[in-house]
């Protein structure tokens, strides 16, 4: 029988006691087991949903997963409705399950065929780690963060209403999305982004619900939902973990190596370590298989290697002398290994294998199909026993027939000289077995505490995939920085040359310099304008000012109307410097305003970014240039005035006779 850990959480044991489950109102004999009580009842299918959802037991057991569901699609819709923590499990197997009777005789379950007797032997079974857990959904886990309500039809608020609720939903996101993140999940996300915000973000996460931080719920702007993602179709798999029989092979030493061979010959692992213990290599090897046969390549057996074929209770081999190197070379030159002392083990292992081939197969051929072949193997190579025996025992058939006779007692027959041995033996095996159940709870004590230091270690390796998460995150948010820095940099090196031009103008302009090919003369600035327009005349006032007595330059001064030039004239410059035609309107109102205007071409003009410079003495002879101009229109004006005047008097006499 397989070893097996008793469970602590509570086992629901089920069975259709009456009705059909495609009927409307079928009833179940319903078994609450916690490892040491029973409680009975029978139940509705209503009642039995709400007591699965209330107690949360660890597992539902039953001998046929369809007494629960009528069909495949009712079978996914229970599931999905089970809690978190709770399994279906059917103990009679997979897709073929074996009959209740059978699967419980052969593990020392109590069995009768009422329905309440087949609830409590399933709910036994499962608590013993018996059975197939029935999924239908991976450990893949769909968060899904989205609208809490809608974003309405229109009104005057509606733009600011669905902002709210999107920036809502974005904000909930990133608060799952640091859970995730601390709880060192794998996930990926995507999101739909929407005006302000997200209008829903889907995280995959690899992971069960109950081991995520994030729980279902629906508040205000925004709603969490949870859902496993469905598999293809309906899976199995075992309660606890399937360990073949094998065949082992060992080379003991400063480094300990162990091949594992499957009965049909096969390679299935091998493992070297210079620091692991034996209890190290024994744990090793009972997550890979339970030993038939350990073997070793020298002869006498090590007594290292001794010692774990008695904590396995296997057989032992050893070849006639020591196997040559050349031979185990050419045995496990089709076999992949890492050193020489995992390719001993491998020859080991595999010259063992062929020694009980045969032996294998004959056991193989009287074994029914629907029993396993390994346990019987084992009892008759470890234990020396006849398949015959074994397949009786397995079987529960008694083939023994009383005999009775009334002649004198006789000389016993090999073979029952043989039986009586073998009886002296299982005396002497009964024993021994108390000595491996002592053993059995010493290693159970040790599992149980690897296990303990496994999730510490497992706690210390999420720790350290957080930390390096966050080194991560810090490492893109310093190149992030860094770039910025530079940015920066740059952004200040731009503006210090900018600023030292700018110091140059100021003292330009406070200051006077010395001209190359000219005399010491005096500069004043001029504020350049893109165009005569109403528009620049504003901008160039915004950023860098105009005021009274300002030399303005205009680049395009074609462009100036009448009310432009109202405009200018109320700044009152000193002189207005122009590229280009300006209109009859325009140079009307400056020279009503006594705005000195002149081409651009009479002054040279030195620019530096937004401003430029002047000299002196070239500003001052274009003002006496306008001036010059101005008095000879004043009186061209005036002389057109005496004209029109006197035109008009002559126009206003009467006519002589």
């Amino acid at each position: 029988m397989n070893r097996t850990a008793a469970l602590d959480a509570v086992v629901f044991g089920v069975d259709i006691q009456s009705g059909d489950v495609r009927g409307d109102a079928p009833s179940y004999a319903l078994v609450v087991f916690d490892g040491e009580s029973i409680e009975r009842d029978v139940v509705s299918r209503r009642k039995l949903r709400r007591r699965i959802e209330a107690e949360e037991p660890a597992m539902v057991a039953t001998d046929n997963m369809y007494e629960l569901a009528a069909d495949k699609d009712q079978l996914v819709h229970f599931l999905g409705q089970l809690p978190d923590e709770t399994r279906l499990v059917q103990v009679t197997g997979d897709e073929r399950p074996e009959p209740l009777s059978r699967v419980a005789k052969r593990h020392g379950v109590p069995y009768g065929k009422k329905p309440m007797q087949e609830a409590e032997a399933a709910a036994r079974l499962a608590a013993a780690n018996v059975g197939q857990e029935v999924s239908a959904f991976t450990d893949t886990t769909e968060v899904k963060v989205a609208r809490g309500r809608s974003t309405g039809k229109g009104g005057w608020s509606e733009d600011r209403y669905t902002r709210r609720i999107h920036g809502s939903v974005k904000t909930h996101a990133r608060e799952v999305e640091s859970a995730l993140e601390e709880a060192g999940l794998e996930y990926d996300r995507e999101v739909t982004e929407k005006y302000g915000g997200f209008s829903n973000a889907v995280f995959r996460v690899q992971a069960r619900p109950q081991d995520i931080p994030v729980s279902r719920n629906r508040s205000g702007d925004t709603r969490v939902e949870i859902e496993r993602v469905r598999r293809d179709g309906i899976e199995f798999h075992p309660l606890a973990k399937r360990r073949d029989h094998v065949v082992v092979g060992v080379d003991p030493g400063t480094t300990t190596a162990v091949a594992i061979v499957g009965l049909d010959g096969e390679v299935l692992d091998v493992y070297s370590s210079r620091t692991d213990d034996a209890a190290a290599t024994t744990e090793w090897i009972i997550e890979r298989g339970r030993p038939v046969v350990v073997a070793a390549d020298v002869t006498p057996m090590p007594n290292t290697v001794e010692k774990l074929r008695r904590s396995f209770n296997a057989a032992g081999w050893t070849p006639d002398r020591d196997l040559p190197v050349d031979e185990k070379k050419h045995r496990t030159r089709e076999e992949g290994y890492d050193n020489d002392h995992e390719r001993d083990a491998m020859a080991a292992a595999l010259y063992a294998y062929e020694d009980h081939e045969d032996q294998f197969d004959r056991i193989a051929s009287k074994v029914p199909p629907q029993e396993e072949v390994g346990p019987v193997v084992a009892r008759v190579v470890a234990g020396e026993e006849s398949v015959e025996a074994v397949l009786s025992d397995i079987t529960g058939e008694d083939d023994d027939e009383e005999e009775t006779t009334d002649h004198e007692p006789r000389e016993l027959t090999e073979e029952e000289e043989e039986i009586r041995r073998l009886e002296s033996r299982i005396d002497r095996l009964e024993s021994h077995v108390e000595d491996l159940k002592s053993t059995i709870q010493r290693k159970d004590d040790q599992l149980e505490e690897k296990d303990k230091q496994l999730e510490k270690a497992r706690s210390e390796g999420r720790r350290e995939v957080r930390k390096d998460r966050e080194v991560t995150r810090l490492q893109r948010r310093n190149d992030a920085l860094e770039r910025d820095l530079e940015a920066e940099r740059e952004k200040r090196e731009e503006l210090s040359d900018k600023l030292e031009r700018l110091k140059s103008l100021w003292k330009l302009d406070h200051s006077n310099f010395a001209d190359v090919s000219e005399k010491q003369e005096g500069l004043v600035p001029v504020k350049v304008v893109e165009q005569f327009t109403r528009s620049d005349i504003e901008t160039a006032d915004e950023r860098f000012g105009l005021a009274e007595d300002d030399i303005v330059m205009f680049r395009d001064a074609s462009g100036a109307g009448r009310s432009t030039a109202e405009l200018l004239a109320e700044i009152d410059p000193r002189i207005v410097l122009r590229s280009g035609n300006l209109s009859d309107a325009a140079d009307e109102v400056l020279f009503d305003h006594r705005v000195p205007v002149a081409p651009a071409e009479l002054v040279t003009v030195q620019e530096v970014d937004e401003l430029a410079v002047a000299r002196e003495r070239e500003v001052e002879a274009a003002v006496a240039d306008w001036e010059d101009r101005a008095e000879d229109r004043k009186r061209e004006r005036n002389a057109e005035m005496v004209d029109q005047i006197i035109s008009e008097h002559r126009a206003d006499r009467p006519v002589e006779d």
